[in-house]
């Protein structure tokens, strides 16, 4: 599952593939650019092999930033993935197809305000807005 969230309105994107690779990546920048074609999107990514592969073409309306190593707490989405990762903790799951749908009915869940409080702290904010004025 690959995924963005935009920590000041609780707006997300998530969609998922098969495989964590560049291929896949690929596709995952490429439909979010076509669903945000209208305005440029700064994407907070950590280190992974895939993030920074040499194949990927970064669509011109998508501009990466990269975190620095072993620093999640900077990431927005690693906050909500906890959330996403507790809830899901107290299920029982025998079948990938029983956990994508409790995977899709944990995101469903949640208003673009509870993910805004969830990642939107402060100084995540505050460096987003600075890095785009």
């Amino acid at each position: 599952m690959y995924g963005l969230v935009e920590p000041a309105t609780g707006d997300s994107f998530f969609w998922e593939f098969s495989h964590l690779d560049s291929t896949c990546f690929q596709d995952f920048l490429n439909l979010f650019s076509k669903t945000y074609s209208e305005v440029l999107n700064l994407v907070q990514m950590d280190n992974g092999s895939f993030h920074k592969s040499l194949d990927l073409r970064w669509p011109d309306n998508v501009i990466p930033i990269f975190q620095p190593p072993n620093s999640p707490e900077l990431n927005p989405i690693e906050r909500l993935w906890e959330h996403i990762k507790y809830k899901l903790s107290w299920e029982h799951c025998t079948t990938l197809d029983q956990l994508r749908q409790q995977l899709k009915q944990v995101l469903d869940s949640f208003s673009n305000e509870a993910i805004a409080s969830i990642c939107g702290w402060d100084y995540i904010t505050s460096a987003l807005l600075s890095a785009t004025s």
